[in-house]
């Protein structure tokens, strides 16, 4: 079995270095940015840039283009299966099942359970059988180290894939314990690879317990899905998550393209995406140094 080794993480160089779908600051180039957008009466007419307003650090920006994006995507799940986690391996089991099946034509799942180390329980697939089987191979013990989780596979399983569309769904409740690896870099390592985050949450193990070297579980996967574009789901209706979010990638999904004006490159920088009166829009919250 493959092991993603947690604890040689380090953070390398400048996240200038690190984009993915994106474009360098440059005068003449663009940025593009991963934006879902859906009609709030639930028409199925595509939406356009007319429908959408921009805002880079608070300066609104000229949408260049804006067009759908039904490419397929490269999701990795990644589960916790610590020790004390609120939920039974068979709930992570089926939570995973469910996504081996809704996946779309040329979709692949990459499976990766995490307690003190991140393993690759299934490599970058399609076939739901073999997903399956191999599913057996989860295990409830150790710690959860979810940044280190998080950075491994982003790292080693999904830089590279930067011209393909790159997801993450978490199937935990958000609890780090352990991690070498810091929140914050996690997170703006995962919005400057314009990487969307989604969460299928369990139950807080922690009741709300206040740590002060991590934020807690719920602010971490509001910090999580907000920063990167992403929603929560309850792990009670795995169905209903898998459905919604291989449903979403596929055919809600747009990648908007904009020359930033007015901007400092150096510093991190907000990012808002607004609809128009019936239309539903999100993308990452915050533009890294580049």
């Amino acid at each position: 079995m493959l092991v993603f080794f947690a604890a040689a993480l380090v953070l390398i160089g400048s996240l200038a270095a690190q984009a993915g779908r994106r474009s360098q600051p440059a005068g003449e180039t663009s940025t593009l940015l991963n934006v879902v957008a859906t009609r709030s009466d639930g028409a199925t007419t595509p939406v356009s840039s007319k429908d959408l307003a921009l805002f880079d650090n608070g300066v609104e920006q000229t949408i260049k283009n804006f067009s759908p994006d039904p490419a397929p995507a490269r999701i990795v799940l990644l589960v916790d299966n610590s020790l004390t986690l609120r939920a039974d391996v068979e709930k992570l089991e089926a939570a995973t099942l469910e996504f081996a099946y809704e996946i779309y034509d040329g979709d692949k799942l990459l499976i990766v359970g995490y307690d003190d180390a991140a393993e690759i329980v299934s490599d970058w697939t399609d076939d739901a059988k073999k997903i399956e089987g191999e599913l057996k191979l989860f295990r409830k013990k150790g710690d959860p180290h979810l940044f280190d989780a998080l950075f491994a596979v982003t790292e080693d399983a999904l830089r590279s894939l930067s011209t393909q569309k790159r997801v993450i769904v978490v199937i935990s409740d958000g609890l780090d314990r352990g991690s070498k690896t810091k929140f914050d870099n996690i997170l703006a390592m995962l919005q400057s690879l314009d990487i969307t985050v989604y969460m299928v949450q369990a139950q807080d193990r922690t009741r709300g317990a206040i740590r002060r070297d991590v934020p807690k579980p719920l602010q971490v996967v509001e910090k999580l899905v907000e920063g990167t574009g992403g929603r929560v789901f309850p792990i009670n209706d795995p169905r209903d998550a898998a459905k919604t979010i291989c449903d979403e990638l596929r055919k809600n999904r747009y990648v908007l393209s904009y020359l930033p004006q007015s901007v400092p490159y150096s510093e991190t920088r907000s990012i808002l995406v607004v609809g128009e009166t019936g239309i539903n829009a999100r993308a990452k919250s915050m533009q890294p140094p580049q």
